[in-house]
């Protein structure tokens, strides 16, 4: 017996819309059949949803995860897409790492920045605080 899914049960075991589902659907990666106007989706579809989020959590546009599965679809050897997916890690993870350096540079900037207003405003009130302690007429 094949396992099978509503988009209603899809949506709410992975946390989505119905709505997204619909538009992974349109961007062919997914293909359920059809039953009337009800959309059944397979154990393939349950797969390639997870996959798709993951993708997603990971970076990669739907585009680069359509190519994936393209190539998974049109060999039965798996090197060719392992090869392609473990290089585009390689790039996401290269952008991350920038990302995250340009992220420290940032916070450096941002610390400097509260140390300096923070110092500028103790010495403000400092200079408030003399003025007020000043005898009047002076």
């Amino acid at each position: 017996m094949f396992t099978t899914y509503t988009i209603t049960q899809l949506a709410k075991e992975f946390g989505v819309t119905t709505r997204a589902i619909r538009f992974y659907e349109d961007q062919g990666l997914l293909t359920p059949r059809r039953e009337g106007r009800n959309r059944i989706y397979s154990k393939r579809d349950w797969v390639r949803l997870k996959l798709v989020l993951r993708g997603k959590r990971l970076g990669f546009t739907l585009s680069e995860i359509r190519d994936f599965f393209d190539l998974y679809d049109s060999t039965k050897d798996e090197t060719p897409q392992l090869v392609k997916f473990l290089d585009s890690l390689k790039q996401r993870q290269a952008i991350l790492e920038q990302q995250r350096e340009d992220i420290e540079v940032v916070l450096g900037e941002i610390q400097a920045l509260e140390t300096q207003c923070t110092k500028l405003l103790q010495n403000l009130e400092k200079r408030e605080s003399e003025k007020d302690r000043q005898p009047v007429g002076t």
